[in-house]
């Protein structure tokens, strides 16, 4: 992905960005109520939590993990639970510390969604249930709504 039109950084560096690798580090499956819960009427109530996290390999090189978890649910019975963690390694020169922050906390998860999307929806069906498509996502609000929220912390705490 890396092309001679990408932006310059302030530094008048051009900023590179590849793909490594992306590949599932972690998947989960559980049906603890089967096959009691094939016989209800399907009518589930599914919670969604995503979480992201990042760490530097080597100089410029990072996985980032997006950590999605599904659990649907008919009444108070747990019908699955499905978790996947979706990762990349990626390849990034040039960005300033705002704009690497940036790229893997909102950039990089958008990438890994729909390989993380695919997954779930594979091995939802593969468990029996009708086939669960997770609506997109937008990491980049997602991302801007916890940055607040972390300024919103640090306005919170008192001076030393």
């Amino acid at each position: 992905m890396t092309d001679e039109n990408q932006p310059a950084n302030n530094d008048g560096a051009q900023n590179v960005f590849n793909i490594q690798k992306i590949y599932t580090k972690d998947i989960s499956f559980e049906t603890p109520n089967s096959p009691k819960i094939f016989t209800e009427t399907w009518e589930p109530k599914n919670n969604l939590d995503i979480n992201t996290n990042a760490h530097k390999l080597t100089d410029n090189v990072f996985e980032v993990v997006l950590s999605v978890t599904v659990t649907a649910k008919l009444k108070e019975e747990t019908a699955y639970l499905v978790e996947i963690h979706q990762a990349g390694i990626f390849n990034l020169e040039g960005f300033s510390d705002t704009d690497l922050h940036g790229m893997l906390g909102s950039f990089c998860p958008n990438i890994l969604f729909p390989y993380a999307r695919e997954a779930i929806s594979d091995v939802v069906t593969r468990g029996g249930f009708p086939q669960l498509l997770l609506a997109p996502i937008n990491f980049d609000a997602l991302y801007e709504q916890h940055m607040q929220q972390q300024a919103e912390a640090a306005k919170a705490q008192p001076a030393n």
